[in-house]
Formats: C-alpha cells, sequence, structure tokens
C-alpha cells in the first residue's frame, strides 16, 4: 500500500511543474524564513528531483548567518554536515548530493524534512528507508515537513517506528499537528 502511494505522490510532484512550482516553492521558503526568522540553526535536506526545491532556502539562511546543515549517511544512519555556499557536494548512492567534513555534533534548532505526503497526525511518508524517523527519533528540534499542500492526505496510516512533525511549511501556509510545545 505505501509502495502505491509512493508512487502516486511521486508522480503528482513531477507533473506539478514550471510556473507554479515556482511560486510554491518561494512561498514556501517565506513561510519557513517568517516562522523560524529567530532561530540559528537548520538542518535541511539539499532537495534533489521533484521534492519542494531548498536550494534558494539554504542561500537565504546562510546569507542571514545562519548554520546550515545538511544530511550525509553513514551506514544506517544520517548525519548533519556543516554546508556553506560553494561547498562541494558529492553524489550518495541514492542519487542526492551530499556535503563532506565532519559530522555536527551541537544543538540543532530545526529540522526541515523532505516528504512524500504526510497526514493529520503529522506522520510523514517517505522514501522508505527510514533515515529521517531514525535521525528525528533523538532529536528536540523543531520538526518540520515541506511539500505542496496537495501532499496533505489521510490516504495512509503510521507504523510503530514512524516518527511525527510537529508542522507542515507549503505554499498555502503551515499546518501544526500539536506534537511539540515548542512551536
Amino acid at each position: 500500500m505505501k509502495d502505491e502511494l509512493r508512487y502516486k505522490y511521486k508522480i503528482k510532484r513531477k507533473y506539478f511543474q514550471h510556473a507554479q512550482r515556482e511560486v510554491a516553492d518561494g512561498a514556501i521558503a517565506d513561510n519557513v524564513l517568517a516562522l523560524f526568522g529567530d532561530k540559528n540553526t537548520f538542518f535541511i535536506y539539499y532537495s534533489f528531483g521533484a521534492e519542494a526545491d531548498t536550494k534558494k532556502l539554504i542561500a537565504s539562511l546562510i546569507s542571514l548567518g545562519k548554520r546550515v546543515l545538511l544530511p550525509r549517511v553513514e551506514g544506517d544512519e544520517m548525519v548533519p554536515v556543516e554546508y556553506h555556499l560553494n561547498d562541494e557536494l558529492k553524489k550518495s548512492a541514492f542519487g542526492t548530493l551530499e556535503p563532506q567534513g565532519q559530522a555536527y555534533t551541537g544543538a540543532i534548532d530545526v529540522i526541515l524534512v523532505p516528504l512524500l505526503a504526510v497526514n493529520s497526525r503529522g506522520y510523514r511518508l517517505g522514501y522508505g528507508g527510514g533515515y529521517y524517523d531514525r535521525f528525528l527519533k533523538n532529536s528536540s528540534a523543531v520538526k518540520a515537513g515541506l511539500g505542496y499542500s496537495f501532499q496533505l492526505t489521510d490516504e495512509f496510516s503510521e507504523d510503530g517506528w514512524d516518527e511525527p512533525l510537529d508542522l507542515f511549511i507549503t505554499e498555502k501556509g503551515v499546518y501544526s499537528f500539536g506534537n511539540s510545545t515548542d512551536v
């Protein structure tokens, strides 16, 4: 069932293109900056394929003097690595671009994650590897998914190992799931 939904939402994202996508990505970035302008350390994915674009958001965060961390997969875990504009990124086994350098071990204020879909309880449908769920499990940071409003759906239920998000940030606004008192 989840594999069929993954396919469905990959197709929906693929056909959400061009000017409409650019406007939506800009609105998502604006919503993130408005909501978290007072935060300092962001763990954020480097967008790939049809994911909600984060490249301009990353550049904006860095220009505002924020610390930006990108994910790198090491074995079964994901680690945050500090990123600066023009740092070299290397293609991972999954086809995503990953930072080089030492893993960051300090505090993280906000974690911004990709998703294929998210349900009304804040559980995301990811790509199925469990990397983000394992990473989110041990974090006290605000956990927010980035995506488009059509990705909010109750077509799936969470599994016992899934970790809930606090927020879902879209082009139409911010959905809070009531999973954190820090939001």
